[in-house]
């Protein structure tokens, strides 16, 4: 298994397994590795937890980020849980690979069509939040025409971090974010990978077999 979510599992198995069935390397961005996480202040969460948590949940947690309304979002309760997404991280001033990548979800978002927002849901996150404003997400999300269901998404920066360590997508330069896709169905606990860079295409139908996924036991 690839060392991108390689503490994403061991984390998972410690919390007694957050009921994730399989994470299918589809394909990976060579040369990069998960930074260690830091010994960050403990970052906001909302205050709407209850007794009776999933395993997700307590792993994942509600820690607050920010769209690119303005609109604070938890990270499990409003972003992930029983949901199809599709995650990413970049940076919006990014000379590199990122726009091409979000090229490439702007693609997927219009052959997924009214999926979007109802079935399936785009996050990506800043991993420069301290430049990436709401309000210069919002412009960047419109030069990808991006739809309601969406979501850009910035915050303070001990919160950004610690969701990105969640996901394994944490760097500590951003010029070395991850060009990877997580695709991701919360419900049935299926989730893969990909080369963001890949071909649009083949990016579809690795969406397409998350998002078809039955719980187990289902007709």
């Amino acid at each position: 298994m690839h060392e991108i979510l390689a503490r994403l599992i061991t984390s998972h198995r410690r919390m007694k397994a957050i009921y994730i069935r399989s994470f299918v390397i589809v394909a990976m961005c060579g040369g990069l590795s998960v930074a260690a996480q830091t010994n960050s202040p403990k970052p906001e969460q909302a205050s709407s937890q209850t007794a009776a948590e999933s395993p997700a949940h307590k792993y994942f947690t509600d820690v607050v980020l920010v769209n690119q309304n303005g609109e604070r979002m938890r990270f499990y309760t409003d972003l992930l849980q029983g949901k199809v997404v599709i995650i990413d991280s970049f940076f919006a001033t990014c000379q590199g690979s990122c726009l091409p990548m979000n090229r490439n979800l702007e693609k997927v978002q219009e052959a997924l069509g009214d999926h979007v927002g109802k079935d399936v849901y785009i996050i990506s996150i800043s991993v420069d939040p301290a430049v990436d404003t709401p309000a210069s997400l919002k412009d960047y999300a419109k030069k990808l025409h991006a739809r309601p269901g969406w979501y850009f998404l910035t915050g303070d920066k001990q919160n950004v971090d610690f969701a990105l360590n969640k996901l394994g997508q944490y760097v500590n330069d951003k010029q070395d974010h991850l060009n990877i896709f997580i695709i991701g169905n919360e419900r049935t606990g299926l989730w893969k990978k990909a080369f963001g860079l890949a071909p649009s295409d083949q990016l579809i139908k690795i969406v397409e077999s998350v998002l078809n996924d039955q719980p187990p036991g289902s007709k």
